[in-house]
Order: structure tokens, then sequence, then C-alpha cells
């Protein structure tokens, strides 16, 4: 059997969790999805699918091969879009990464555009505040807010990630709303688990001074909005991106706090890989990004 193709139907089978989901995807049986995942084994002589009557997971050497399949098949794509490349018409499938506010707000209202202006490309868009790797996981392009810590990958700046501190009335109500940073710490915080230091907030005054406030309070969650749905509960003080708060703001359901006082808004980028050719989906879709969003 084709070794390629081999692959590919593994691929699917291991990221939608079923032989049965992988063959209605990719429109065979899943007799054959079954036989394309023994060719491999074979070849191998290993095994990279455990199966039961139940369930269904990789082997460890089935978690090191598919990372392996994904970058394989990336640069394969890459191989076949060569000539159409060459005539400038964007094309294929792009496989992007971005963090969950952004992604679900920013980004998914922009693509429209993106996809009308190119018809002959597809966006898969994943959503998470995870870290992903953009390598091993096989994405063309990750949108990533903060400090760059992987410093080998290419990076494209676009517009910053400006931050607002709100709570709701009915917390104001049983709290006096602090007059500077420092007053944060009597305060009941809401933790977002993916900043690190996650308990520390950093803000900046109108003259210059900078202030970091080590808080707490009763919740910390991984997503922005579980923690806005919290705030507008009147559980606590809320910093988070202003695309997430600012309708909540304007409708009057939080209040804005410390007005002289800003946190400082986090840098933001799209990544690729270094190593990996710029095709023209790519291109466009970076290019596209930073006119939409750009950073200054």
């Amino acid at each position: 059997m084709d070794r390629l193709t081999s692959m590919q139907v593994f691929v699917r089978v291991a990221e939608l969790g079923s032989f049965v989901a992988a063959a209605t995807e990719l429109g065979v049986s899943p007799a054959m999805v079954a036989k394309h995942i023994r060719a491999l084994e074979e070849r191998l002589q290993v095994t990279l699918i455990r199966r039961t009557t139940r369930r269904q997971s990789l082997t460890d050497i089935g978690v090191a091969y598919l990372d392996r399949c994904r970058s394989i098949l990336s640069e394969v794509e890459a191989a076949e879009n060569l000539a159409a490349e060459s005539q400038g018409a964007p094309r294929g499938l792009l496989r992007v990464n971005a963090p969950v506010t952004f992604g679900s707000t920013s980004l998914a209202e922009a693509l429209p555009d993106y996809l009308r202006a190119h018809p002959e490309v597809a966006v898969e868009l994943t959503i998470s505040d995870r870290m992903v790797d953009l390598v091993d996981e096989g994405y063309d392009a990750v949108i990533r807010i903060g400090e760059l810590s992987d410093t080998s990958l290419r990076a494209r700046a676009i517009r910053p990630y400006e931050m607002a501190l709100c709570a709701a009335p009915a917390y104001l109500v049983q709290r006096r709303a602090p007059q500077r940073p420092a007053d944060l710490v009597k305060h009941d915080c809401l933790g977002f688990a993916h900043w690190m230091p996650r308990d520390q907030w950093v803000f900046h005054g109108p003259d210059g001074e900078v202030e970091a406030v080590e808080v707490h309070g009763p919740l910390t969650a991984d997503m922005g909005h579980a923690l806005r749905m919290a705030a507008l509960g009147g559980l606590g003080v809320i910093l988070q991106p202003r695309i997430l708060l600012d309708a909540d703001i304007a409708a009057g359901r939080l209040v804005p706090l410390l007005p002289d006082w800003t946190h400082a808004a986090r840098p933001m980028h799209v990544l690729t890989a270094p190593d990996r050719r710029r095709t023209q989906k790519l291109s466009s879709f970076v290019d596209f990004i930073a006119r939409r969003f750009p950073a200054a």
C-alpha cells in the first residue's frame, strides 16, 4: 500500500480517535482504514495503536511516529504545491492555532475576509491557551500572546493585547474600590492559570511608576470566559483582555478600576517555523493578519 496514504490515514485516526470517524472523513471503509494501519505496523514491526473492544490509544512509539508523520506530510504538501505556488495562487490547507479569547473573537471575525480573498485556501483553526509546539504538532502558524520564549521561530509582531481591570457593581457594593494597585491585596482577584507568575499583576502609573502586586482570590481558571462569568456574578476583580470585557463595560455590567493605572499591553506575534518553506498560502495569511492587526 502507498506509504504516504497510510500515514495520512494514521494521522486522522489518531486525531479523530476512531477508525470509523477517520473512514467517514476519508470516504473509505473502516476495514480499509484498519488495513492501512496494519500495513504501517507490519512495515515498522511495532504496534502503533492499542485496540480493544471499547477504546483505542496510541502506544509510546505511536505518539512519536504521529509527530514525524505530521512533519513529513506537511513537507509533502508544500512540495506538491510548488507548481501552484509558481503561479502565485495561494491554495491548500493552512493549520493555525490561536489563544482562546483572541481566536474565538478577533481572529474568527477576520477569517471570512481572508478566505473570501483566497478561495483556494482552507483554514483548520484550533483554539487553545495551551502552549502548542508549532513544529511537532504540525501547525503552519501559531498566534502567541506574551514574551517569546522560543527565539528560534520566525516572529511577526502584531497589535499588542490590551488588558482591562474590572469588577461587577454587586462586588463593589460589598468592597471599596481600590485606589491604587497595592489595594488589590485586600481584594478577591480572579487568577488566570496560563500566566506566569499567575499571582502577580504589574501596573504602570501616570507618573511612570510601576507596582507589582501579589494577588490572591477564590478562583483560578484556564479560560478567560470562565473568569468573566465569575466576575459578572460578583465573585471578584478580573484582569483580562479588553476584547473579552469591553461589551460588559459598555453595558455597565462591569466597572473599570484604577483608571489612572494601566496593565502593560502584552506583546502578540504570529509565529512560523524557521526551516519550513514559506508557501504562498502561509505568506498570504501572515501578511493578512499583520495588516488586520497592525503592530503600530
